[in-house]
């Protein structure tokens, strides 16, 4: 790893552990590279500001995501995907999402929902005969199923507990992601 990847680093991880004392509009360049040992001329040589490392912080989370999870099997491995990446920075991803800069986090996510769909749709469902705007509304149907219940589990404040009803569900509507395809099927 070059010299610059290993000073970004550093500056990233200094961010995300100012994010997880403090909320992002208090946290200033100044506090980040005093963490992080730089001074802030380093700082700019890799970021505008604070919102630029934020958004590509955001951006190396969802290439780590694409990385790491080259497919999925269900949709419940997908929102688990998802969620554990939330968890990980449970009160970095709290102190983002209750920001000024919480569009920067919903649309990462988001992405990472259109992700994680599309990925399972192709490992499930590889050589099934439906039309292209049947696979792009079920793709559209679960990426908005996953982001909601993701949204919804922060603004609840992620709680533990909330995946033992997020795993109820799933366990409710077994095959219905088959169902969709075989109705798709035999309407194509």
């Amino acid at each position: 790893m070059s010299n610059s990847k290993i000073t970004e680093r550093a500056i990233q991880d200094a961010f995300l552990a100012e994010l997880n004392d403090r909320p992002l509009s208090k946290i200033s360049v100044k506090d980040i590279s005093d963490r992080c040992g730089i001074n802030r001329n380093t700082f700019y040589y890799h970021y505008d500001d604070v919102p630029d490392l934020l958004e590509k912080l955001c951006q190396g989370e969802f290439d780590n995501i694409v990385a790491q999870y080259p497919s999925f099997s269900s949709v419940e491995e997908c929102l688990g995907a998802a969620m554990r990446l939330a968890n990980e920075h449970k009160r970095a991803i709290h102190h983002i999402y209750y920001s000024a800069s919480r569009e920067t986090y919903i649309s990462s996510l988001w992405r990472i929902c259109d992700y994680v769909i599309s990925k399972y749709a192709d490992t499930a469902f590889p050589d099934i005969p439906i039309s292209d705007k049947d696979r792009e509304l079920f793709i559209r149907y679960h990426k908005c199923a996953c982001f909601g219940i993701i949204v919804d589990w922060i603004a609840s404040g992620m709680d533990d507990s909330y995946a033992e009803g997020i795993s109820r569900i799933f366990e409710l509507k077994k095959g219905s992601e088959e169902l969709i395809i075989k109705n798709a099927i035999a309407s194509y």
